[in-house]
């Protein structure tokens, strides 16, 4: 059986309007990065928390009864808990969840020129391969070493990354590169940007786009370049000022008002197309997460296209997000103010499975709703998904692209080397 099939079969034994249910899991809140954009850097004057092992085993237990599929432990840093990590990493795979991730700033890679890195990420690496750990990612935030480390305050962690990525492939491990996008992705050129520099507003997002499209497509041969198999692309993770204002308040703190990742509509719309048109250019080479056909949903919405209807997100109802300071539950790290309560003690099954929220566009829950979306349309509302195929031809065309594609990507298992002969057919 294919992925794809095995996709739709998990989606049709968890019902006809479930997904089936994902957890992102915050260990800690505590970092040693010093990140501009986000809350959670090192510098932040905020109260830090663990979560408790007690905790965990209980929110394991739950995942084990409720069927959760996929669970990421995220920070915070989560390596900065590596021993109780790796138990966690252990207990998930016990409680029968096939898709395990987390994910690293890359601290620990720094050093690379030290007599002890090579047998010290050997250690990192085989300890991670030795759990189910299924993807493992590491931040990465501009084709330019200097910004990157720059934003990050991890000298050399660059030259690191390069020389540990054959380790970790070795041990059996091909780690993700993650990016989150901001106005830094391309150095000088997309910082500097002003629509005050312009003659008109559509001068400027012609700008705009160019800037970003050159400085993604920068990346990508980059992150290539330095040995990645696998790419991850964080849409802007900010939380508008009136947002807060009327009472919006993220559970989880990597979220910023900060400009450095804050962008107005029609900016989205570029940064989105500049997406969806850089990265068919790369399919062929990298195995890249983001579906070409979020991206266009996405970038329509913030266009204002007419006809526009985006799928939504399924946080809140397959999807959740748990804090470190409590344990509880979220639909997700951006609706703080949605306290749901215990995971153990939640009933998935009385949440209403139509519960679609386009608040935001994180891709963390965004981008698997949006790709799942239509085979849950084809169990309980065949005419709706006629009416949107039929409506959107390039959105129909994509979405089947991005099946093909996720299949030769054999669903992004960060244990399993790439196949080139597979992918080669996605080169444009």
């Amino acid at each position: 059986m294919s992925p794809l099939a095995s996709v739709a079969r998990t989606i049709g034994r968890f019902g006809r309007s479930r997904i089936p249910p994902q957890l992102v899991v915050q260990i800690t809140n505590r970092c040693n990065a010093r990140c501009p954009q986000c809350g959670m850097r090192r510098s932040a004057d905020i109260a830090r928390f663990d979560l408790p092992a007690a905790v965990m085993e209980r929110l394991l237990g739950a995942c084990a009864v409720k069927g959760v599929q996929a669970i990421s432990f995220t920070g915070g840093e989560p390596l900065l808990m590596r021993a109780d990590l790796v138990r966690w990493l252990q207990a998930a795979g016990r409680a029968g969840i096939p898709y395990i991730r987390t994910g690293t700033n890359g601290f620990l890679l720094q050093g690379a020129e030290r007599p002890d890195f090579t047998s010290r990420i050997q250690r990192l690496a085989e300890t991670l391969a030795a759990t189910p750990l299924r993807n493992f990612w590491i931040s990465l935030d501009s084709a330019l070493s200097e910004v990157h480390e720059g934003m990050r305050g991890l000298p050399g962690v660059v030259a690191g990354i390069e020389k540990a990525l054959p380790i970790f492939h070795a041990a059996g491990i091909y780690p993700s590169a993650n990016l989150g996008l901001n106005r830094c992705v391309g150095g000088e050129r997309t910082h500097a940007l002003r629509p005050e520099a312009y003659d008109g507003r559509p001068a400027y997002l012609a700008a705009f786009y160019r800037a970003y499209g050159d400085a993604l497509d920068r990346f990508y041969r980059f992150a290539a370049d330095l040995g990645f198999t696998i790419v991850n692309t964080c849409y802007p993770m900010s939380i508008d000022a009136p947002e807060t204002a009327g009472g919006l308040k993220a559970v989880y703190a990597a979220t910023a008002v900060e400009d450095l990742v804050r962008y107005a509509a029609d900016e989205k719309a570029m940064l989105y197309k500049a997406l969806l048109d850089t990265i068919p250019r790369h399919r062929g080479r990298l195995r890249i997460f983001s579906p070409l056909s979020a991206l266009h949903a996405l970038q329509q919405s913030h266009a204002g296209a007419a006809g526009t209807d985006a799928f939504g997100c399924r946080g809140g109802v397959d999807f959740f997000f748990i804090d470190a300071q409590a344990g509880d539950t979220y639909p997700c790290g951006y609706r703080g103010n949605e306290n749901m309560g215990k995971f153990w003690e939640l009933d998935l099954n009385a949440i209403r499975p139509d519960g679609d929220c386009r608040r935001c566009d994180w891709e963390c829950f965004r981008d698997p709703s949006e790709l799942c979306a239509p085979f849950l349309l084809a169990l309980h509302a065949p005419l709706r998904l006629m009416g949107k195929m039929r409506g959107d031809g390039r959105y129909r065309r994509l979405w089947i692209e991005d099946l093909r594609y996720y299949h030769a990507c054999d669903l992004f298992d960060g244990r399993r080397p790439p196949r080139p002969g597979r992918l080669r057919r996605f080169s444009i």
